[in-house]
């Protein structure tokens, strides 16, 4: 064969033997050219790979030496065993703080008290949703904080039930954390029920006391006397009065003020009010003072003086009670009124000689013992100038219907001069019979 550069002849023979080895060692060459970049390749894809996933979430990396070893490379290159060692990136799963919960009460409590806080607080998460319920599956409301850190139940629970408490969390990345238990409340050994005039709405003259019943005795007057908060609508002095063990009034030092405002809540649910007696429930009601309407009644002079807001407005003659059956001095505090009532002595002991049932009219209440100021036309030759009743405010008909029409619960007919002793405390509202400085020592009870 000529060698068409410089004309010589070329001998023309197979490809073999070294000529073969010099064509592989070229081919493995470039195989290692091609593994190298495949290599780095991969070293630069792994780092990638780490980057994309911290946009999205806390990742953990961990670093690992892996040797592959590379024909005609020698020991010195990065090992003694003729491999070279390539650093590579790995990733592990994403970790976070696990939720931390305070929960109250307890998982597992008893004989909790109907009113005690009822809450969950979480950290390191977030509260999703939180669902408490009693045995009948009824929802007990509340509210979630809008960190959603917080819950708390927003209304009372129920003496003597268990309740079910389901509550969801996410931690810091998300993954859900549960709290399912249940606890119950206690039951008590017995429940006292309070009543109280005024009534809700009422508007009442500036006599009347506030009178608060219970259906069971009361032996820890102290803790109730706690529980009973009295809100005029002017700062005004004033101090309870226990009449008996189911009765405490209230009343300020002297008279209310006219046209007021007065809000009174009773507080006893869910406490003991003395001997494993629970409050039944809570009661609160509000009133109002009307003018003021005082009837200064004379027993000397037989006169009714009639006062409203600081004005004589009207005098009246009266006939009070004889001598053996004598008219009450002191103030009394008007409780009932009745267009038509039947007076029978027997309700306060007279029987026999000198007993009567009779109907009067316009018969207006002063004294639980059947004090009234009412019509007595049978009596109005003595009314100005004798007593000739059994105890009552007699008047004629026309001064009986005035009075009648013009006062009501709380206004007060103030009577002096009779031969019969003062009104008793218990007698009606006769809270104004005791002097201020023992009244505000509470009573006795």
């Amino acid at each position: 064969m000529v060698n068409a550069v410089t004309g010589e002849t070329m001998l023309h023979r197979p490809i073999g033997g070294r000529t073969r080895r010099a064509a592989r060692r070229v081919r493995a060459a470039g195989a290692m050219v091609s593994l190298l970049a495949l290599l780095a390749t991969a070293a630069c894809n792994g780092r990638q790979g780490a980057a994309t996933a911290v946009t999205s979430s806390a990742v953990v990396s961990s670093t690992s030496r892996s040797a592959v070893t590379v024909p005609g490379m020698d020991s010195a290159d990065d090992s003694t065993d003729g491999r070279h060692v390539v650093t590579t990136t790995t990733t592990s799963a994403p970790t976070a703080p696990p939720v931390t919960w305070t929960l109250s009460p307890a998982p597992g409590s008893v004989d909790i008290s109907p009113i005690a806080p009822i809450s969950l607080v979480v950290a390191q998460g977030t509260l999703q949703s939180v669902t408490l319920t009693n045995a009948e599956g009824k929802v007990v409301s509340g509210a979630l904080a809008d960190d959603g850190l917080s819950w708390t139940a927003s209304e009372v629970l129920g003496y003597g039930r268990d309740y079910t408490v389901a509550a969801v969390a996410t931690d810091e990345l998300g993954a859900s954390a549960t709290q399912n238990y249940t606890f119950a409340t206690l039951t008590p050994d017995n429940k006292t029920l309070a009543t109280a005039f005024p009534t809700d709405g009422m508007t009442v003259g500036v006599g009347q006391p506030i009178a608060i019943f219970f259906d069971e005795a009361i032996t820890d007057k102290a803790a109730v006397e706690k529980l009973i908060s009295v809100s005029p609508s002017v700062p005004l002095e004033g101090a309870f009065y226990w009449l008996s063990n189911r009765e405490v009034h209230w009343r300020p030092k002297t008279y209310w003020p006219a046209n007021i405002q007065v809000d009174v809540t009773i507080s006893i649910y869910g406490h003991d009010v003395g001997n494993g007696i629970y409050g039944q429930q809570d009661k609160h009601f509000a009133f109002s003072t009307g003018p003021s309407k005082i009837a200064l009644v004379d027993d000397s002079t037989h006169t009714m003086t009639v006062i409203f807001d600081g004005v004589v407005v009207k005098q009246i003659p009266v006939s009070l009670g004889r001598d053996k059956y004598p008219t009450f001095n002191g103030v009394h505090v008007v409780a009932e009124k009745y267009e038509s009532k039947i007076m029978d002595s027997s309700t306060w002991g007279l029987v026999g000689v000198g007993a009567y049932k009779t109907e009067v009219k316009y018969a207006t209440r002063i004294s639980s013992s059947g004090e009234f100021v009412h019509a007595a036309p049978w009596s109005v030759d003595y009314q100005g100038y004798d007593d000739v009743s059994h105890g009552c405010v007699n008047v004629s008909t026309a001064n009986a219907i005035w009075f009648y029409e013009n006062f009501g619960y709380g206004d007060i007919v103030d009577i002096s001069g009779t031969v019969g002793p003062p009104l008793a405390v218990w007698d009606g509202y006769g809270d104004w019979q005791v002097p201020w400085e023992t009244y505000a020592q509470g009573g006795k009870g």
